[in-house]
């Protein structure tokens, strides 16, 4: 990349994009949180003085709408096109190439693989007996390790790719990964509803009710398939959290 950015900026660009959502509007989406991280590259690129700042400020304060871990992708990019004095309607067009990919990519990876998968690890950890605390701890070590790593490689590949990230996003195989995360999770599931049936205070003890639960929560994830993980999930998380205190509230 141009020498243009100092690693001091760089790197308040990096810690400024974990607040990119802290201005979030209808009218903009993420684009004035995406502004505000690039600012620093902006001043040593343009200079600090208003006049020099107000157009590079605006074209980045456009509406803008991505994966919010996967935004640093598009941010380090945007930062290298802005040090090689990309011109201004070349900026525009690979960040509306990139925000819909980049969402999509991101919702399937981290909303519907990463997390769930890391709450199925918690809840297989509390409910064979493990400390809250630790329970706690291994689901925040986990799930923040994973947003940060993406967060991270998503920046410097973006810094060291710019307009280029589109194929290395492709060579990345994020796709393959969401794949691999969800069969996991499946695995995980399946660990967790055999503890709550075969523990003791266990389903068989809590009534027909809960059986009759598990029975639908079966055949629709047998008839309907993965668009019923969602609220499967929920009630997978009442269910514990009711079974959990079944003693104490009787």
């Amino acid at each position: 990349m141009s020498g243009t950015v100092t690693r001091g900026s760089v790197i308040r660009i990096f810690l400024r994009s974990f607040v990119i959502q802290g201005s979030w509007n209808y009218h903009t989406m993420i684009g004035s949180g995406f502004a505000f991280a690039i600012l620093p590259a902006l001043v040593d690129i343009f200079g600090s003085e208003e006049e020099d700042l107000e157009g590079p400020l605006r074209r980045h304060l456009e509406h803008f709408n991505a994966h919010p871990y996967l935004s640093s992708l598009a941010l380090g990019a945007a930062v290298r096109l802005e040090a090689d004095a990309e011109d201004e309607e070349a900026i525009k067009r690979f960040k509306l190439a990139v925000r819909g990919p980049l969402g999509s990519l991101g919702d399937a990876l981290v909303w519907a693989s990463w997390l769930p998968a890391v709450v199925l690890v918690a809840l297989v950890l509390y409910w064979l007996g493990s400390p809250v605390w630790l329970v706690v701890s291994v689901f925040l070590v986990l799930y923040n390790a994973g947003h940060i790593g993406l967060r991270i490689w998503g920046f410097r590949t973006g810094l060291r790719e710019g307009r280029r990230v589109g194929r290395h996003l492709g060579k990345a195989s994020l796709g393959r990964w969401t794949e691999r995360l969800r069969n996991s999770a499946t695995l995980l599931l399946g660990l967790l509803a055999g503890l709550i049936v075969s523990s003791p205070g266990g389903m068989g003890e809590a009534g027909a009710a809960w059986i009759a639960l598990g029975g639908v929560g079966f055949v629709a994830g047998a008839v309907i398939g993965h668009p019923v993980w969602r609220p499967a999930s929920v009630l997978i998380v009442v269910a514990v959290a009711l079974l959990a205190t079944w003693g104490v509230v009787q």
